[in-house]
């Protein structure tokens, strides 16, 4: 290959989870996902479903009876993935989104707020404690 590839975009992220149907619900729930069918290979342990988002962007979320990831602390800043940013388009999106995670009992770790760097931003948690950034 000579030069750079022509067109480069990040397919989807993938989350490990114990919960399948859980993260499914919750990010069809708040961020409007759309979820498409479970992908099982019993052989292997393993089952999957992705999560797609009007702009393009998908979420795998996958289940392993036969792995066992390593688990973080619920929010943990750790290497590797930090967080994952969704974008919901306005200020009072971001303000509305984030009030209606904390009534339901999610937590917000930061926010909603102005950054030094220009964005408006809240952090939350998903159910399995990943750092979600909620921008405009």
């Amino acid at each position: 290959m000579t030069g750079k590839p022509a067109a480069v975009r990040i397919e989807h992220v993938a989350f490990w989870t114990e919960e399948l149907e859980r993260l499914v619900d919750f990010y069809e729930k708040y961020f409007a996902a759309a979820a498409g069918p479970k992908y099982v290979n019993p052989a292997k342990g393993y089952e999957s479903r992705f999560l797609s988002f009007a702009g393009g962007a998908r979420i795998e979320v996958m289940r392993s009876s036969t792995l066992k990831p390593v688990k973080h602390a619920p929010g943990a800043a750790r290497m590797g993935l930090a967080h994952l940013a969704i974008s919901v388009g306005s200020i009072q999106g971001v303000q509305e989104l984030t009030g209606r995670l904390r009534k339901d009992g999610f937590d917000v770790v930061d926010g909603p707020r102005h950054t030094g760097d220009g964005y408006f931003e809240s952090v939350v948690l998903d159910p399995d404690g990943n750092r979600i950034e909620i921008t405009i």
